[in-house]
């Protein structure tokens, strides 16, 4: 059996032996689990984003970094952007990178993600999904603000059935480089998790690509969660390949980018703000990436949806 939980481990211990070129922190608690900072009291480095969204797969995917072009003559723009190559996309996104775990303490709260959810499996998503990782080690990927204590780690280690020193929590905020490296990294993960919304049995996704621009590192995590929101709605494009009926991918691909979302179309820290700060009152439908292509490989047809929007980058990333 894959454990993204083992396979993560190996990249972790790589952190840790490097933290310092990495621009990361390490501090073993007194019940034994490992916090790895990686941009709240460090500034942390691109390696350290490329590596930390390799952990939030578990390892089933590569990360690498080129750049994009954007509108043409004067009003034309470059941004730095990441791409992701995902196998086995069901377990390396969905069981593993997909932020669904809502860490909360006390007054601590951090939002959850990697291998160590597939070992909770908390998640409806996991009936779905026909895996659940065993393993004698927790890996989780944090984003928040506050570097966790060990009643966040006793707690996580609890959930996933191991000891807390085999409990590791690796945590950026979103108003960091890391941060920003590792949402940008969650395009796949993003059209993945909007197949699923409509229905769509994502264990027939055979191979994942995701490219999406890389949101500069805000003033502040409200700020950054406006930016690092519009490099996915507005510019990110995927490219999956399934094994599917035509019939199926034809009546669901024009529902899959986020332009189909009653709300698209507004710069997301003014969409936020406009909602008062509800994430749930936010159209459901929205969180998806710009652009999706699908290669069906049972009939070679290719299905195609949805738009780059440089018009919303601009103002976000470049203007902003």
């Amino acid at each position: 059996m894959i454990s993204v939980n083992k396979r993560a481990a190996a990249i972790v211990q790589q952190m840790l032996d490097d933290c310092e070129a990495l621009g990361l922190r390490s501090r073993r608690l007194k019940n034994g689990s490992t916090v790895l900072d990686a941009g709240i009291d460090v500034p942390g480095s691109m390696e350290a984003g490329r590596l930390f969204a390799r952990v939030s797969m578990g390892a089933l995917g590569q990360v690498t970094f080129t750049q994009q072009s954007y509108g043409i003559g004067e009003d034309g723009f470059r941004l730095p952007s990441v791409a992701v190559t995902a196998s086995l996309p069901h377990i390396a996104c969905m069981a593993s990178q997909y932020a669904g775990w809502a860490i909360k303490q006390g007054g601590y709260f951090a939002i959850g993600s990697g291998p160590a959810r597939a070992l909770y499996a908390g998640e409806d998503i996991y009936q779905k999904l026909g895996y659940r990782d065993r393993a004698e080690m927790a890996v989780l990927t944090m984003e928040g603000r506050e570097l966790p204590g060990e009643n966040v780690a006793a707690f996580v280690a609890e959930k996933c059935g191991v000891k807390p020193e085999q409990t590791t929590l690796l945590i950026a905020p979103t108003a960091s480089l890391v941060g920003s490296i590792q949402i940008a990294a969650r395009a796949a993960e993003t059209g993945l998790h909007k197949l699923v919304e409509l229905g769509f049995d994502v264990r027939k996704v055979t191979a994942a690509f995701g490219l999406c621009p890389l949101a500069p590192v805000a003033s502040d995590d409200l700020r950054a969660i406006g930016r690092t929101n519009d490099a996915i709605l507005y510019g990110s494009q995927v490219y999956f390949t399934v094994r599917a009926d035509d019939e199926e991918l034809a009546a669901l691909v024009d529902r899959v980018p986020s332009a189909g979302s009653r709300d698209y179309g507004t710069p997301f820290h003014e969409l936020f703000k406009r909602y008062n700060g509800d994430f749930f009152q936010i159209d459901r439908m929205l969180f998806s990436p710009a652009q999706v292509e699908i290669n069906n490989l049972k009939s070679g047809r290719i299905f195609r949806a949805g738009h780059v929007n440089p018009s919303l980058l601009r103002t976000s990333m470049v203007e902003g």
